[in-house]
């Protein structure tokens, strides 16, 4: 049931890589005619919030509080300035992927965005921007909506693509996501469309397309950018599950050279020294990562350790703290229901996975994880007959995901 956030992250870098383009080009607003009432609170900025610990001394920071202050500044003189409101929110955006602080800036973003619509109600940019957030807070029937206005306003660009096939995947629209994923690679070949293209092939069981995409994916970054890393980490998760290990540990250390906090590179290292039976190394790893960054995956993985190495008392300990930052996380309108399903599976609570699960099922029946997590709940429970139905849709697509095979493997002996 665990994926890494890659869907929610391409999308983003879809904003911050198509940001001078989409902004210095794409924004020929028309204030509106008329002061909508309640305007001064509509079009207020939210703060840009402190950083923290070792990310506070990083070299961009001072260059981000300047730029923010002078796009503020353009604001107080022209309220109605939406080209450097849309600089803002994509800043608080790249923000929100550094820190982690999403509970903070994914609302600010929404604020930042219905400001900006309030002014132009058919600004592509903002509405743009905006599916994007509603997909990184797991609002994907939303997303898919918003997604659609902006491509009526403009059909021809690439980035408004990748986030319809962001949200078709995760609402098990798979078919259409490849239509979507093939018409971004037409308007513009890129490390987002090549990304998307190794996410579907993943999906469809060619392990070996998704690492050649993946790799293309790469090749295209900037040297070092954010983008790239999460490119090379990606490629390095896909070693991960075709038993790659040594190919994978490679693909985190050219990250960490380039980029020495990079938490999610240092959380895969934890899983390769995982993987060599190094507990020791792996929780080591994991606490620096979470030294950097609030990043509840870090966390799960820890209790996922203790776990392993027999220590049920840390374990649970660590899972409550996960269940604890997806709770606060949901303050923020994050949807975390298959996150908690899957923690408390770990922690042998089927009745509460099995609630969080048939709220997901509700919202999105056809996507493959989500029937992966109702069939390994339901065989838990004792109820053959029912994960046997929904391992059917969740390996339609003939994935070849090692979890997922294992556990279909146990539901269909079950079954006879």
């Amino acid at each position: 049931m665990k994926k890494n956030n890659l869907v929610q992250t391409i999308l983003l870098w879809s904003i911050l890589l198509g940001m001078h383009t989409v902004i210095m080009t794409g924004c020929k607003t028309k204030a509106a005619d008329q002061q909508q009432s309640g305007t001064s609170d509509v079009l207020s900025v939210p703060p840009l919030m402190e950083r923290k610990g070792e990310l506070a001394s990083a070299a961009e920071w001072g260059k981000t509080k300047e730029k923010v202050a002078e796009l503020n500044q353009k604001i107080a003189k022209d309220a109605r300035d939406v080209k450097s409101r849309l600089q803002i929110a994509v800043i608080y955006i790249a923000e929100a992927r550094v820190t982690g602080e999403h509970p903070y800036y994914y609302p600010a973003i929404l604020k930042i965005l219905d400001g900006v619509l309030a002014i132009d109600s058919r600004s592509f940019e903002a509405l743009v921007y905006k599916s994007s957030v509603k997909m990184s807070q797991h609002q994907f029937a939303a997303a898919k909506e918003i997604a659609e206005s902006a491509k009526n306003i403009n059909p021809d660009n690439a980035y408004v693509y990748g986030i319809l096939t962001d949200a078709n995947v995760e609402l098990g629209n798979y078919e259409e996501a490849v239509k979507m994923s093939d018409k971004m690679q037409e308007l513009k070949p890129s490390l987002e469309s090549y990304s998307r293209a190794s996410y579907l092939r993943e999906i469809y069981g060619d392990y070996p397309g998704a690492i050649q995409a993946m790799k293309m994916a790469v090749e295209a970054g900037l040297p070092g950018s954010e983008p790239q890393c999460w490119s090379r980490k990606t490629l390095a998760h896909l070693y991960e599950k075709t038993g790659k290990w040594d190919e994978a540990e490679n693909q985190y250390q050219q990250i960490l050279a380039k980029r020495p906090s990079y938490s999610f590179a240092l959380e895969g290292l934890a899983k390769v020294e995982k993987n060599r039976k190094n507990y020791k190394k792996a929780l080591e790893l994991l606490e620096q990562a979470s030294a950097i960054m609030p990043e509840f995956s870090f966390e799960e993985e820890r209790g996922d350790i203790y776990m392993v190495m027999g220590d049920k008392p840390k374990a649970a300990e660590k899972y409550k703290t996960v269940l604890s930052m997806l709770a606060e996380d949901e303050k923020s309108g994050h949807i975390s229901s298959l996150e908690k399903c899957r923690v408390y599976g770990k922690m042998g609570d089927y009745e509460k996975a099995m609630e969080e699960a048939q709220k997901e099922y509700r919202a999105r029946p056809a996507n493959i994880d989500v029937n992966q997590a109702m069939a390994w709940i339901s065989y838990q429970l004792n109820k053959p007959s029912e994960a046997i139905e929904y391992i059917k849709i969740a390996t339609r697509t003939g994935s070849k995901d090692p979890e997922l095979l294992e556990k279909a493997a146990s539901i269909r002996k079950s079954n006879g």
